[in-house]
């Protein structure tokens, strides 16, 4: 046994290894066009060949996707997740769940633990964004066996209010961001949704700038809201200005998605007329939990 066991064995001069040649995550946009048109249906955004995985994956530890529904249908979707966040694009309607049923319109958000499959009912036409950590679960090799949080149902209203409710301070404080994390009472000490997921309803208002911060999560970035010239500029470094060096422009396009790479600063402008919203989710509930975070602003 001791023989058939060697065969599986292989070393690396640490130097030389310590920080393995795994391929970058892209700085990937998905269009609206994508939920726009077209029947019922759950359309994946794909990163797995990026990543050099042999399942669907956004991110190595998420899957973000968007749900069409045509008016008057319905759709199941069912995954071996630990956590999942749905947000409402457009359209209005009801979610049958094992905790009971749920109605939502647009702007609403919702997250589910470990189930057996949940189905939605269109009363209009209707997207989702819908984002889990199946990838983390593929990854691992395991299966969920026990709801870590109870669901959670975050209206637009809600959100909105908070948001307001801070606004003032934020900005006369000139804080990084005019948003709100939120939160589940299972999980207030990582201060996160789930403990693995992890989301920010922020506010970019009009003729703002929100200066650059980076962090060891992946951000799947949903643009709520937006109107044109609002963008985010995302660079490996930054200069002694705290300006984002080489930046590469994500244009913000309301209800779609833009990943931002672990590591690399990012900051968002709004050169428009309009007040912006973003929803972003990542998987910080896993690393705040691993102390691995390492979130920084540009001073």
């Amino acid at each position: 046994m001791k023989t058939q066991w060697a065969t599986q064995v292989v070393s690396w001069e640490y130097s030389s290894a310590a920080t393995p040649n795994l391929k970058d995550i892209p700085i990937q946009p998905f269009p609206a066009s994508l939920h726009e048109q077209g029947q019922t249906r759950v359309i994946a955004l794909d990163l797995s060949q990026e990543l050099e995985t042999p399942y669907l994956a956004t991110t190595p530890n998420l899957l973000a996707n968007y749900i069409r529904i045509q008016k008057d249908e319905q759709i199941k979707t069912a995954v071996s997740a630990t956590s999942e966040v749905f947000f409402v694009l457009r359209g209005s309607g009801r979610t049958e769940t094992d905790e009971g049923t749920l109605t939502w319109q647009k702007g609403d958000a919702f997250t589910l633990a470990c189930n057996q499959g949940v189905t939605h009912f269109a009363d209009e036409d209707t997207a989702f964004f819908w984002a889990h950590d199946a990838p983390l679960l593929q990854y691992l090799g395991v299966s969920p066996t026990t709801a870590k949080f109870k669901p959670a149902f975050y209206s637009q209203k809600y959100m909105m209010d908070e948001v307001e409710r801070i606004r003032e301070i934020a900005m006369r404080e000139n804080r990084n961001r005019v948003g709100i994390i939120l939160g589940n009472v299972a999980h207030q000490k990582n201060k996160s949704m789930t403990h693995t997921l992890w989301s920010l309803f922020n506010l970019l208002p009009k003729g703002a700038v929100q200066k650059p911060h980076r962090h060891q999560s992946v951000a799947i970035d949903l643009a709520v809201f937006a109107a044109e010239n609002t963008y985010t500029l995302i660079g490996k470094e930054v200069d002694e200005q705290g300006e984002v060096m080489n930046p590469v422009k994500a244009v913000w396009e309301s209800n779609t998605i833009f990943v931002t790479p672990p590591g690399w600063w990012h900051s968002h402008h709004n050169e428009s007329n309009e007040n912006a919203y973003v929803f972003p989710v990542q998987d910080a509930g896993l690393h705040s939990y691993m102390r691995t975070l390492d979130i920084q602003f540009v001073r």
